[in-house]
């Protein structure tokens, strides 16, 4: 039980800066739909959606690495950490000679052909984000190994508000001094764009920078001892890491990168729609991050204790308690949280609010999605990667065939309901696999009966209710009492450890 508080406690750090992060983050939102109608907010989504996946590449699935090779007997540390950094580094440098130059050539395949010299700069913008971010990938992963939450949720923040303050600078502040002829007006005027998307990807690079900045004693305590049968070793396990990872990604954004394809010139809004839907569902995804950057390290360095099964299986019970509530509070209360995207006019907000049906939807897949992530440790801690190459490998065929057929009729509705297929498919492969390959005492009946009465609780609030607040979150109320009452007997065990 002492461990489960332990590993509690540091989540709930990274749950907090997490969090904030992200609501500062969020807050953007808003700000951006009143500035960017639906036609360019779709290229924010698009853009990032690209990123993402370029990030996965660049981190090369180095992070678990690192926490594996770090916990395993005999292995040297410090030779660990150089090694993973070397690697990271040699792909992040490769990638910027082969594509800096060749960013108009990106541009034209992105835009479909239609080069313009503002997509040419997003792209650069968007090279050199992705750089600095994986040079501070391994950086981030030894203040997490280190078990420094303080300071890693440090770090994110400033990043964080870095970003966000760029952006209100540059979306508001020098409007602001334009518009009332404040001292410098004329010379800010000269150069300002308004209404460009631009200045998102500017305020991200700065704050990608001062972010590598702030890991600077991190970086200091790299000592290059290279070993080529290190690296090559922690290549093979990384590799099926990566192309898990890839997956993950494709399930996860390849509807948005497919969505401008497959949908004719008069439905391109339908991008920004669903992109900026999508953002209300983040509110679970923060919970499902925060379990995984204080789950990792835990999980690794417990596996070696005589009751890690079962500790295991006693955090996935409290997991699913945790994201069912969180999907339940979040469903109650989204006539609140739709005004997140309301948008700068009338025919703009009834363009973003028709997309409010895909959000129950999208939250469930990421309660499979948080699911599959804790599952997945089995063969993380078996060193039998190449098994989540398998499943996710699976869930990203599902997710590009599902889309390529259904998006041209079905648009946005049919993206949401691929993901959440997807990841309950990755979420029930990994279970049976796992518990041929390395049985973890799950508590199988329990955890179905929770997620069952959070998804009927949903469908009650969502579509019998009809949104309405005080029936919903009175719903939530039961689920949470019910919950409590259930679990009671070992909550008190816990709390008297």
């Amino acid at each position: 039980m002492s461990s489960i508080k332990k590993f509690a406690g540091q989540t709930a750090i990274y749950g907090v800066s997490t969090v904030i992060s992200r609501v500062l983050n969020f807050i953007l939102t808003p700000l951006f739909v009143r500035v960017y109608p639906p036609k360019i907010y779709s290229i924010f989504t698009y853009m990032y959606s690209w990123a993402s996946l370029l990030n996965a590449v660049l981190a090369f699935g180095m992070e678990t690495t690192f926490f594996r090779y770090l916990n395993k007997p005999g292995n040297n540390k410090a030779k660990v950490y150089g090694n993973t950094f070397i690697i990271i580094a040699v792909i992040a440098f490769t990638f910027l000679l082969a594509t800096y130059f060749f960013a108009p050539n990106i541009a034209s395949w992105l835009q479909k052909g239609e080069v313009q010299p503002d997509h040419v700069l997003y792209v650069k913008y968007f090279i050199w984000i992705l750089v600095v971010d994986a040079l501070a990938v391994i950086p981030f992963a030894k203040v997490r190994a280190d078990g420094r939450p303080l300071r890693f949720g440090m770090i994110k923040l400033i990043n964080i508000f870095t970003f966000v303050g760029g952006n209100l600078f540059f979306l508001f502040v020098i409007p602001y001094i334009i518009k009332h002829h404040l001292i410098g007006a004329d010379s800010l005027a000269s150069w300002y764009k308004p209404v460009w998307v631009g200045y998102v990807f500017i305020s991200n690079l700065i704050a990608s920078v001062i972010t590598l900045l702030m890991l600077l004693p991190e970086l200091l305590q790299l000592k290059f001892d290279f070993s080529s049968a290190l690296v090559v070793d922690m290549l093979s396990y990384s590799f099926p890491v990566l192309v898990a990872n890839i997956s993950f990604i494709i399930n996860e954004n390849i509807d948005k990168m497919m969505m401008p394809k497959l949908l004719p010139l008069s439905q391109q809004q339908d991008v920004g729609i669903y992109g900026a839907c999508c953002k209300i569902a983040v509110f679970l995804s923060i919970f499902v991050q925060a379990f995984r950057l204080g789950a990792e390290p835990f999980f690794f360095s417990h596996a070696k204790n005589k009751n890690a099964g079962e500790t295991y299986a006693r955090i996935m019970n409290y997991f699913i308690i945790m994201i069912c509530i969180i999907f339940l509070g979040l469903v109650a209360n989204i006539e609140i949280l739709k005004y997140f995207i309301k948008g700068k006019n009338a025919t703009d907000q009834l363009l973003y609010w028709s997309g409010i049906p895909v959000v129950p939807i999208l939250l469930f897949g990421y309660v499979c999605l948080g699911i599959y992530m804790n599952l997945s440790i089995w063969y993380k801690l078996s060193d039998q990667t190449r098994y989540g190459l398998y499943i996710s490998g699976v869930g990203a065929v599902l997710t590009i065939v599902l889309n390529m057929m259904l998006i041209p009729k079905y648009s946005y509705m049919a993206a949401a309901w691929v993901s959440l297929a997807a990841y309950a498919v990755m979420m029930i492969l990994s279970y049976i696999l796992g518990q041929k390959k390395y049985p973890i005492p799950y508590r199988l009946k329990k955890n179905l009966a929770y997620i069952i009465s959070a998804i009927v609780l949903v469908f009650l609030s969502f579509q019998v209710f009809g949104r309405n607040l005080v029936i919903g979150n009175i719903l939530l109320m039961i689920y949470i009492i019910g919950t409590l009452y259930a679990e009671r007997k070992e909550l008190t065990a816990l709390l008297k450890k």
